[in-house]
């Protein structure tokens, strides 16, 4: 699994024109998924982000009132070494990428962050207010 988390100011994610998820002030998450990804994986990040002190004041999302927006993101899993058209065979299909999306966004939940989400394989427009910048990889 791996993520990219920005801190922001504000976001949003439109899908057709309608805004599908928006936080004001926290962490905007794209999360990729690959092949031998588990729920222990998504229940570990989850946790990783939810307590990850980079909001300003080296606070986190479990502090206080900042918000998570988490995005679906096959292509952190694109491979262009080779030639000039990206490979996507190290990204999880659907049918397994979809659920260890939401059992990630449940765990975040569960955690007591208000969580965010952009539409699982929609062709989405992502607005964003990067705060610092701020930007991370994380990877389990």
């Amino acid at each position: 699994m791996r993520a990219v988390v920005q801190r922001v100011s504000e976001a949003r994610v439109e899908v057709d024109g309608r805004v599908s998820g928006s936080i004001g002030t926290g962490l905007v998450v794209l999360l990729g998924i690959t092949h031998d990804d588990t729920p222990a994986d998504a229940e570990r990040l989850a946790s990783k982000i939810h307590g990850l002190r980079i909001l300003r004041g080296e606070t986190s999302v479990s502090d206080g009132d900042a918000g998570l927006l988490v995005i679906s993101q096959f292509t952190l899993y694109g491979d262009a070494r080779k030639g000039r058209r990206p490979s996507w065979s190290a990204a999880a299909p659907g049918p397994v990428a979809e659920p260890l999306y939401d059992h990630f966004c449940a765990a975040l939940r569960a955690a007591g962050a208000t969580v965010a989400e952009g539409e699982f394989g929609a062709d989405m427009a992502v607005h964003l207010v990067n705060d610092g910048p701020t930007t991370l990889v994380l990877e389990t």
